[in-house]
């Protein structure tokens, strides 16, 4: 059962208005990538969802939402595969291959400025694609669609996750209780 849209967009305004930022200043695209940005930075974050992106192939950015519904009080729901389906080939088709194109150059831009360069413009065009995933993932939640709100006495993020059929497995659990120690309101600005 997804929450409405109206109930949602209420929700996200008075989290975005005790966090003192007004609707009007942030669209909710916005707040997501600010909130991905912030979380990504803290402690042991980064190396975490590397480590599930390169290890059991979940994508960062559903994660990074997932976080983010979750500040809002908000999870994933058991639809979630089907909304996620168009954001997933976007992924598939402009950021992975952007990844790939990086990353096979990590060794040749050591010793040539010239491949140190492309290297650099294609780290930030797959940062664009990721922006682009996260705007997406934001308007997804407006609709309410393949969202719901959390209940308080429900399981881990991790369960959570594995339930909407982000994840398939439990053998990273190290890496996604960091994010859920790092979404923590006593950890950092909350």
């Amino acid at each position: 059962m997804s929450m409405h849209s109206t109930q949602l967009r209420r929700h996200l305004r008075a989290w975005l208005a005790h966090q003192g930022v007004t609707a009007r200043a942030a669209p909710w695209a916005l707040a997501l990538w600010d909130q991905a940005l912030d979380l990504y930075a803290r402690p042991g974050v980064e190396a975490a969802c590397l480590a599930l992106q390169d290890q059991t192939k979940v994508d960062v950015c559903e994660l990074l939402w997932a976080c983010w519904l979750y500040r809002h009080g908000l999870t994933p729901d058991s639809d979630a595969p089907p909304h996620l389906a168009p954001i997933r080939a976007w992924q598939a088709e402009m950021t992975r291959p952007l990844r790939a194109q990086r990353r096979a150059l990590k060794q040749l831009a050591l010793t040539d400025p010239a491949l140190a360069e492309l290297r650099a413009t294609l780290k930030r065009a797959e940062l664009l694609a990721e922006r682009e995933t996260l705007r997406r993932l934001a308007d997804l939640a407006t609709t309410g669609a393949a969202i719901r709100p959390r209940q308080v006495q429900e399981t881990s993020l991790a369960e959570r996750l594995i339930d909407a059929g982000l994840m398939q497995e439990k053998s990273q659990l190290w890496a996604l209780q960091t994010l859920e120690t790092q979404l923590d309101p006593l950890s950092a600005d909350g």
